[in-house]
């Protein structure tokens, strides 16, 4: 093998790599904001070792929610705040309204602020990154079972966070139902 001919393999080898990086580029960010809580996006507990530990520090959570432009719903917190002790499980719940003609699937995104704080908040339960289809006029509620770890406590660094904000964003999924063509074929004129 000559050396363009070494040098021609190494560089497609390194742009298929590059081109392979680009297309899980979103995964590997997603999994690396949820498990360093970076960017705001809060923790998932995967078990309930620290629900045993409740402190008589208390933080109020308040709740947003937002739909993208493109997703005819209507989307909202049962409830706009809700007061936690550090290490106390809190329960909340949204709801979304379909407003279209069609069955629309829709998927949520969710951050925390304080940024600092989104390490310490733990959902054990949510709807987030799960496709959620809802027919037309169909109404669904969704719970958030949720608490703010211990730990916060431990450092004088978040000493000063009272309030915690965890913010939903619903999207149209790329994962839509189809229309049968029975269906189709009724709507025409």
């Amino acid at each position: 093998m000559t050396r363009n001919t070494k040098t021609q393999m190494l560089l497609i080898g390194l742009a298929v790599a590059m081109l392979g990086l680009g297309f899980s580029s979103k995964t590997l960010y997603d999994t690396f904001c949820r498990v360093t809580g970076f960017g705001g996006t809060p923790q998932i507990a995967m078990n309930e070792e620290n629900l045993s530990v409740v402190l008589d520090r208390k933080v109020t959570v308040k709740f947003d929610s937002n739909v993208s432009p493109d997703l005819p719903w209507e989307f909202k917190p049962t409830q706009r705040a809700m007061e936690v002790n550090l290490g106390q499980t809190g329960l909340a719940y949204y709801t979304a309204k379909n407003t279209s003609d069609k069955p629309i699937t829709g998927v949520a995104t969710f951050n925390v602020t304080p940024t600092k704080a989104a390490p310490y908040f733990v959902k054990t339960e949510c709807f987030c990154f799960t496709d959620q289809t809802l027919q037309p006029g169909e109404e669904m509620t969704m719970p958030v079972l949720f608490f703010v770890d211990p730990e916060l406590d431990a450092s004088e660094r978040h000493s000063d966070i009272t309030e915690v904000v965890l913010s939903y964003t619903f999207f149209e999924s790329e994962n839509q139902p189809q229309i049968t063509a029975a269906i189709q074929l009724d709507a025409l004129p």
